[in-house]
């Protein structure tokens, strides 16, 4: 019994995790931007770089899990303001793909943080693997934010706590990198089978949990703020 409390802080920092980073990398939505970049390539030319761009993106956001305390202290920003703060924004960000229209949002969104549009490129893809496939094509600011904001959420007095969420927040960054990996490396297969409504729809399933986690969050924050100036 006392084994099983002991793992429940991993998984359940693993599922936070990943429900909120999830909408933000979004990996068929990255993967229809990722096409649009490299344009006609060879599949073995899409596996290899989907690959080193998985690992990539594993290594840039667990560096950034890593030191996103270490930014906090830099700033002396406290954990009940980034849970605040961040809570609303990752709100804002489930609430503004709920109520999209247009099934092509976030294939946009992810244009948008490029600063070019999806033209086909095959030249120097390699060069690319960082910029922008990694960063901000598949993790763009929106996933810092819910990074950094997960980060101060699970962040706890108790050293087991603390290593224990951080390996499963750790572990939804590698489960949604290979996710991205497939995507990118079947992306012309995904554009012809899976229909843009679908897929739109499952999204908005998701972008509903994403509000609600971000607004548990926020409140949380929100309390321990609230605690400090209310006393019994």
């Amino acid at each position: 019994m006392q084994q099983g409390r002991t793992h429940l802080p991993a998984w359940k920092a693993f599922l936070v995790a990943f429900s909120v980073l999830l909408p933000l990398i979004n990996p068929l939505g990255s993967a229809l931007v990722f096409l649009g970049l490299v344009g006609e390539a060879p599949p073995k030319v899409l596996r290899s770089l989907a690959r080193r761009i998985a690992v990539a993106n594993i290594i840039f956001l667990g560096v950034f899990e890593v030191t996103g305390a270490a930014i906090l202290n830099f700033f002396g920003i406290s954990l009940p303001i980034v849970q605040l703060s961040g809570g609303i924004v990752v709100a804002a960000m489930g609430w503004a793909v709920l109520n999209e229209r247009s099934a092509g949002v976030d294939t946009r969104n992810k244009q948008e943080e490029t600063g070019k549009p999806a033209e086909p490129d095959t030249s120097h893809l390699d060069e690319g693997v960082f910029y922008p496939f990694t960063f901000p094509i598949t993790s763009g600011p929106g996933t810092l934010v819910g990074l950094l904001t997960i980060t101060a959420h699970i962040s706890d007095k108790n050293l087991t706590h603390n290593i224990l969420a951080h390996l499963g927040v750790f572990l939804s960054i590698v489960v949604l990198s290979v996710l991205c990996y497939f995507c990118y490396a079947n992306a012309p297969k995904l554009t012809k089978k899976i229909p843009p409504s679908t897929a739109h729809g499952i999204l908005r399933v998701i972008a509903f949990i994403l509000l609600c986690i971000g607004i548990q969050i926020a409140w949380n924050g929100l309390s321990a703020l609230l605690a400090t100036v209310i006393k019994p």
